[in-house]
């Protein structure tokens, strides 16, 4: 009797070799549309006036490593200045926003207690906290936090507390059936299974933190990309303003990936489904 043939990859290839297949696809669409926006430039089908060209903002990427025109400071320092007010408002956030939605998510007393003035808060656009926020605190590093702190806050809030409210009611019973507390289920049990939800708070909340990172750096700044965004339209320049937006999607990108590696290590039993 024959036996049963394995499984094979769709491809006849291995799981590493599909994975690095899968990289240098994703490495083909970037280069792919890089060419494409170059060769619109080269033929006029765009016009350079207004969208500088890939060869011109690798050059600029370099030359701000020492030139501190037109905001007044390097890109390296334009970088850690952005990543000071950013991390600072997100870290904050994930270490309030995703306990207080879990605790609403598992008593309903708190749920009740926090939830109408959570409401309240919710709609409300992060930007439109900034003539308060000057009035509050100013205009240094914990004024720009906040306005990134708000952003972050809500989605992480939303996810934890949905992530735990689609705890399994089996899980729970047999927590239960052991003598397990109602605060132990919600450490042993709860927790774990609101974590996935929780990591997807955090991917939303980092993708928030950093597209107000400009109008957090509106708040009279000196230094950030934020910063070099608003010089480089005060100066009508569209290579500063495209080169700090690039640098943005690049650390965004960056610490997704980072955060990907956290979830799972974290996660470990999804991963392994």
């Amino acid at each position: 009797m024959n036996k049963p043939s394995k499984a094979k990859d769709p491809l006849g290839r291995g799981r590493g070799c599909s994975s690095y297949m899968y990289t240098m696809l994703s490495a083909a669409g970037v280069l792919s549309f890089l060419f494409l926006w170059q060769i619109a430039l080269e033929a006029g089908l765009l016009s350079d006036r207004y969208v500088s060209r890939p060869t011109e903002l690798i050059f600029l990427f370099f030359q701000k490593f020492s030139d501190t025109t037109p905001d007044g400071s390097t890109l390296p320092v334009a970088i850690l200045a952005s990543l000071k007010v950013s991390l600072t408002g997100l870290i904050v956030a994930i270490f309030t926003g995703i306990p207080l939605g879990m605790l609403m998510g598992w008593y309903k007393g708190i749920d009740k207690f926090v939830r109408p003035l959570f409401e309240v808060l919710r709609p409300i656009p992060p930007i439109s906290w900034i003539p308060l926020t000057i009035v509050w605190l100013g205009i240094g590093l914990k004024a720009k936090a906040f306005i990134i702190f708000f952003a972050a806050f809500i989605p992480c809030v939303i996810n934890s507390y949905t992530g735990i409210k689609l705890t399994s009611k089996t899980l729970i019973n047999v927590a239960k059936t052991f003598g397990a507390s109602n605060f132990t289920t919600f450490i042993r049990v709860g927790i774990p299974s609101a974590m996935p939800m929780a990591f997807a708070g955090i991917r939303v909340a980092l993708g928030n933190a950093w597209s107000t990172l400009v109008a957090a750096e509106m708040l009279a700044a000196t230094a950030g990309l934020g910063y070099m965004i608003l010089m480089g339209r005060s100066f009508a320049r569209p290579d500063i303003i495209m080169l700090g937006m690039i640098v943005i999607g690049a650390l965004g990108a960056l610490f997704t990936g980072v955060l990907n590696f956290f979830e799972k290590k974290v996660i470990k039993w999804r991963a392994a489904k």
